[in-house]
């Protein structure tokens, strides 16, 4: 969006990803010739990220951030809107194309025990992404397989080579999945909840070691999480997910010292802080659960958990991203009165 652009970012930035009103539906299973509907999985969501930028999608279970990063890996087909990736809009690549697109972009699993293949040692998994893509010469792929396990810090690397998953640790397991997402040298890292099933400490270590990659290799990465106390050091952009739709975005100080939404200000507000001094500004989080992606309520979707509604306007017309300033805009009615960004309900004509 041209309105977008002018706001929010200077025209010759570099943008690796551009994604402008992107939906994702997945329709349920008929019942006879009953139409049953569609799951509104990703509703509307613009986004972008520069060469060497680290951006932060954060959201309860259910917000939608997975289906956001499946469909950027083209595992979900767009519904509509538009993924433009490298300067090629990819929502409908096929083939040989796809498979071009997939080098390109390295994906590191939440659970690395289950990203892994428990028959296959190391070695095995480095491989097998080489060959896949037509690396054939064996004494090439082995050193670049030696190449990465060194980069994600799994040295000597002749220890490591031909041990299997389950003789690994926790940490071991996600350098592994790491080095496996990096093998191909993309130029996109899709991180979804790297260190949400580690212990704290090796989550300190593989967050350190993912920077260092983005750093070493110029490389963009999209953080996926649900925890605002990692997100605060390890991205320069967060963008806040609620029921298939961004409702806040904000460089990451912008957003953590000046929260808006009241969404974000619960995800903030519910995050875990070992500082003692902090321990009387802890607050309860919304009553309720997420709506129903299937019939979402009119409106804000977050208007049945806000104690700040506005009653009339709140529970029937989608809050216009409004500009707050230092390239933070947010989706909410208490801030009707800042310069509108993108009104929604233009889509929809």
């Amino acid at each position: 969006m041209t309105e977008y652009n002018e706001v929010l970012h200077d025209e010759d930035d570099d943008f690796i990803l551009d994604i402008d009103g992107l939906k994702v539906y997945f329709e349920l299973r008929k019942r006879g010739f009953q139409h049953a509907g569609f799951v509104q999985a990703v509703d509307g969501v613009d986004l972008k990220l520069r060469r060497g930028e680290t951006i932060a999608i954060v959201g309860e279970s259910g917000c939608g951030k997975t289906s956001l990063m499946k469909t950027i890996l083209r595992i979900n087909t767009p519904t509509d809107g538009t993924i433009t990736f490298d300067g090629e809009i990819i929502n409908d690549l096929k083939s040989k194309k796809l498979k071009n697109l997939r080098r390109k972009i390295g994906f590191v699993q939440q659970d690395p025990y289950g990203a892994l293949a428990p028959f296959m040692d190391v070695q095995t998994i480095l491989e097998e992404p080489l060959k896949i893509n037509g690396v054939k010469n064996r004494k090439d792929r082995i050193e670049r397989v030696r190449q990465v396990l060194e980069e994600v810090r799994m040295t000597p690397v002749d220890d490591f080579l031909r041990k299997f998953p389950h003789q690994l640790s926790g940490g071991q397991q996600q350098r592994v999945v790491i080095a496996r997402a990096m093998i191909l040298s993309p130029i996109l890292l899709v991180a979804d909840e790297p260190v949400s099933m580690l212990d704290a400490s090796v989550r300190v270590e593989i967050l350190k070691l993912l920077r260092t990659l983005q750093e070493e290799h110029n490389l963009a990465v999209i953080y996926i999480t649900h925890d605002l106390a990692t997100v605060r050091y390890f991205s320069e952009y967060i963008y806040v997910m609620y029921a298939g739709q961004v409702i806040e975005k904000a460089p990451e100080s912008q957003l953590i010292n000046e929260t808006a939404h009241p969404y974000s200000r619960a995800l903030l507000a519910a995050t875990s802080d070992p500082d003692p001094k902090n321990v009387d500004e802890f607050q309860d989080v919304p009553a309720g659960e997420p709506p129903s992606l299937v019939t979402p309520p009119a409106g804000c979707r977050f208007h049945p958990r806000c104690e700040s509604i506005i009653q009339g306007t709140c529970d029937l017309e989608r809050p216009p991203e409004f500009d707050l300033g230092n390239r933070h805009t947010v989706s909410c009615w208490l801030f009707q009165d800042r310069p509108i960004v993108r009104d929604f309900s233009k889509d929809l004509e």
